[in-house]
């Protein structure tokens, strides 16, 4: 059924990610006109809360979150909001929340929108408790907030429990990078441009790097960090979401269905990963912007074997990319915040500057997602000035600052973007069953690989790009970070 939501429940209401998150990215979207009139936005969580003090929660949360300069009038949205309390793990209390969301309707112009972001454990009791009370209808969607599942069994285990209620074209589930600008404009990129389509295969691309990384270290995340580490928690969900993206083949059309199916066929396409083609690591005490940090051991307050850095090289056994070495690396405590994808042209075959002294270099397409979203390309140009039988060429860069070049108001927060999609019923930029658990085989088979040649992780120091084995890794192939 084609609807638009005119009711949204959330779950984990007074959580860390719905203060942070969704209560500023509803307010904002609210505020620019993009929700539904009239749309009822029920809370709910643990928390003992009356309609009146969760306005006022979600008042402190706004003034604390919503992006610096962004002018946003909160009041029409604190008066949207409604709260039930609820202990999801007992069925008894999903009557009195059914009766907080009242009558969902069957119209086009009506239905209801679910935002879970639940403990794991919690979601097939969840599942249960809004089937059993008529919030799994047809005219109700629900999205899923990640962790899904730990391994390809458990993430089964939890996608069983939902498709037990909810049909496939009725289920979001949120991986907040596709939510982000510069990924959706990566398909801009490649698919409204001819200049890069017939250039985006082996013939002309020697290789690709992907990059997230972090200064931080555990911060809140102590729970669930130390059972997930960077290969689950980085590389299964938004490393593997930008592989796919830049490696698909082009989607017949800009619809969910199309789009999906050119990425499950590239995850699907990832050749196993040896054990020489890997690196982890944890990091130890050291240095961030200045400020002595300490070890991911003495934040965690034991020791652990919980990797805090994965490198790897990875390649997709299809016809356009067979041959290319796509090197990912993810790692908390590293030098700087940043999330960039670099695309590395292979050289002229042949330089008419040689004789002439001049050397060329590859062009190099960077991508940046985070912190700063732009897109830049080198190009090689010839050094102004007069040479005495020679010529001087050097790289210049290209550079589109994405909040430059588009004027008007900025999307700072990802989630605005999915919340707005789960409301209006467009999956596009949400994640298919088949996707999570090609993503999920591919994952378990590396750590098979760890577990089988008992890799562990090895020591760099906080501040540093990780240990010296990941570079060694790029290196051998003549291949250096882009730092």
């Amino acid at each position: 059924m084609s609807f638009t939501a005119k009711k949204l429940l959330l779950f984990g209401a007074t959580g860390d990610l719905s203060q942070r998150m969704l209560l500023p990215s509803l307010c904002a979207l609210m505020n620019d006109g993009l929700l539904p009139d009239g749309i009822d936005i029920i809370g709910t969580a643990r928390s003992e809360h009356t309609d009146e003090s969760f306005r006022n929660f979600a008042a402190e949360a706004l003034a604390k979150f919503l992006p610096a300069g962004r002018e946003v009038k909160i009041d029409p949205f604190l008066k949207r909001l409604r709260y039930q309390d609820l202990d999801a793990s007992t069925p008894e209390g999903f009557a009195a929340l059914a009766d907080c969301v009242g009558p969902i309707g069957s119209g086009e112009g009506e239905g209801l929108s679910i935002f879970l972001s639940t403990a794991p454990f919690l979601f097939e009791p969840t599942i249960k408790g809004l089937a059993a009370n008529g919030l799994a209808t047809g005219n109700v969607r629900i999205g899923l907030e990640k962790p899904l599942g730990t391994d390809l069994a458990s993430s089964c285990q939890i996608n069983d429990a939902v498709a037990s209620a909810f049909a496939e074209s009725r289920i979001f589930r949120i991986d907040h990078y596709l939510g982000k600008e510069t990924v959706q404009n990566l398909l801009a990129l490649r698919f409204a441009n001819i200049m890069f389509e017939p250039l985006w295969n082996a013939a002309h691309i020697d290789h690709v790097q992907i990059t997230v990384a972090e200064t931080v270290g555990l911060e809140s995340r102590v729970g669930y960090y130390d059972g997930s580490g960077a290969l689950r928690d980085m590389v299964q969900n938004h490393m593997l979401q930008l592989l796919a993206l830049v490696a698909m083949e082009p989607p017949t059309s800009f619809d969910a269905t199309a789009v999906r199916d050119e990425k499950v066929k590239v995850l699907r396409a990832l050749r196993p990963v040896s054990a020489n083609e890997t690196v982890t690591g944890q990091y130890k005490a050291g240095a961030i912007n200045g400020q002595a940090v300490p070890g991911y051991d003495e934040e965690l307050g034991k020791d652990s074997d919980t990797e805090t850095f994965v490198a790897i090289k990875a390649h997709i056994d299809n016809w356009r990319w067979k041959g290319v070495p796509f090197y990912m690396r993810t790692g908390k405590r590293l030098p700087e915040r940043t999330t960039e994808i670099i695309v590395k042209f292979r050289d002229v075959p042949f330089s008419i500057f040689a004789d002439r002294g001049a050397k060329t270099m590859p062009n190099t397409l960077v991508i940046g997602i985070q912190p700063r979203e732009n897109v830049r390309l080198s190009l090689m140009a010839k050094v102004p000035g007069l040479d005495r039988g020679g010529i001087r060429l050097r790289q210049v860069p290209l550079d589109i600052a994405m909040p430059d070049a588009f004027a008007g108001p900025e999307r700072r927060i990802a989630y605005e973007r999915l919340l707005l999609d789960l409301v209006e019923g467009d999956q596009t930029l949400f994640v298919r069953r088949d996707e999570v658990e090609a993503q999920w085989n591919w994952i378990d088979g590396i750590r098979t690989v760890w577990a089988e040649e008992a890799i562990t992780p090895k020591a760099y120091t906080a501040g540093s790009w990780g240990p010296s084995a990941s570079i060694a890794l790029a290196e051998r192939d003549g291949v250096t970070w882009h730092e």
